[in-house]
This record gives structure tokens, C-alpha cells and sequence, in this order.
């Protein structure tokens, strides 16, 4: 699956989006949306300029070798850094129980919040995943606490079942984020629910 992924990350415009592939003059973006601690309060912590600027040196280094690491999200009529969303192949030091995989991820500044942005930059993405790229599956996952990543999950038609739930690998034990839920898009299931937004009803 990965072999099929490289350099295949288009840059694509909507009516308000930009979504591309990531950028050295992102990094005042990048280290703005991790250090409010609004968007990080589902993550271990904020984060300082010095790790925000290894954040996208991961990033860039992936793009590099995969073609793709989580695609920038961009105001399209202000060129304004909203955050990242789409498609990524996981690589912690410590591998997830359903590693190998391919994730759709997101986080977004809040003055992107409830305009239906991560809808949808990720509804684009997993039709590339599908369609382009012939993912067989694409999973999320977030902590159990994060509802309005969930519903965001639920909405894009993927599941969840309880026995895919799991400890984070990189959290320590008793640590209050530990436990991730895991939600899983298979291609059959997204063909049928994309027919759902091409006619408006999601």
C-alpha cells in the first residue's frame, strides 16, 4: 500500500479551501494552532516553537517520502493557515495494534471550528484514499473523551467497534488520555455513503 502512495498528493482547491501539500512559511501556523491550548486539549500537551518546528520537519521529511503527511488546510481567499487534514501512514517509535494502516487525521485553529472544514478537506481526502489511491480501509482514532472528533468520524460514515479500542502506545499507563477509540472506513461501506453527500443529505 505505501509504494502506491508516493508523490500522488495533488494540491486541490474548493470554493473556500486550499489543501497542499506542507511548507517551510507554514511553521508561525503550525506553532500558533499547537500552542493554544484549546486545540491541544485532547493531547498530552501544547507545544513550544522548538517542537512545532521538529513537528514539520517530521512532516516535511514524510511528505518527501510519501508524498502526503496530514495536507496543510488553507483559506483559500486570505491564504490563511487553518490547520492540516487528510491522509497519513502512521510511524510511532512504538507501533499501533492495527499498524500497518492508513489514518485520517485533522486539527484546525478555532476560528476554523463548527464551519464544517475538517468535513470537508477529509470527505476530499478519503475519496483520493479510495478512488485514487485504492486504500482497501481507512481508519481515525482519537481519545474516548473527544466527542466532537467522533461525531466528526461518524458523520464521514465510519465505524467504531468497542473491541478496537486501545491503550496509546506513545502515553504512559494512568496517564488521563490514554485510552483511544478507533474508528475504521472500508471501501465497500464508502461507496455508499459518499452517494449520501453527493446528494446533499450529509
Amino acid at each position: 500500500m505505501v509504494e502506491t502512495l508516493i508523490d500522488k498528493c495533488p494540491r486541490i482547491e474548493t470554493e473556500r479551501l486550499v489543501l497542499r501539500k506542507w511548507e517551510e512559511r507554514d511553521l508561525d501556523g503550525l506553532v500558533e494552532m499547537n500552542s493554544d491550548p484549546r486545540v491541544m486539549e485532547f493531547f498530552p500537551d501544547v507545544m513550544s516553537r522548538d517542537e512545532s518546528a521538529h513537528m514539520l520537519e517530521r512532516l516535511m521529511a514524510k511528505q518527501d517520502e510519501l508524498g502526503f503527511a496530514c495536507p496543510v488546510v488553507e483559506d483559500r481567499a486570505s491564504e490563511r493557515f487553518l490547520g492540516f487534514c487528510g491522509l497519513n501512514i502512521p510511524t510511532y517509535p512504538k507501533p499501533l495494534p492495527f499498524d500497518p494502516c492508513v489514518e485520517m487525521g485533522w486539527r484546525l485553529i478555532p476560528d476554523a471550528w463548527g464551519k464544517g472544514v475538517a468535513q470537508e478537506a477529509a470527505k476530499i481526502w478519503l475519496g483520493f484514499g479510495f478512488e485514487t489511491l485504492e486504500a482497501d480501509e481507512i481508519v481515525a482514532f482519537t481519545t474516548e473523551t473527544n466527542w466532537r472528533s467522533q461525531k466528526l468520524m461518524q458523520r464521514l460514515g465510519m465505524e467504531r467497534n468497542p473491541a478496537d479500542d486501545f491503550d496509546h502506545p506513545m502515553l504512559e499507563e494512568g496517564h488521563p488520555l490514554l485510552r483511544h477509540v478507533l474508528y475504521r472506513l472500508n471501501k465497500d461501506r464508502f461507496e455508499s455513503v459518499s452517494k449520501s453527500w453527493s446528494d446533499g443529505k450529509a
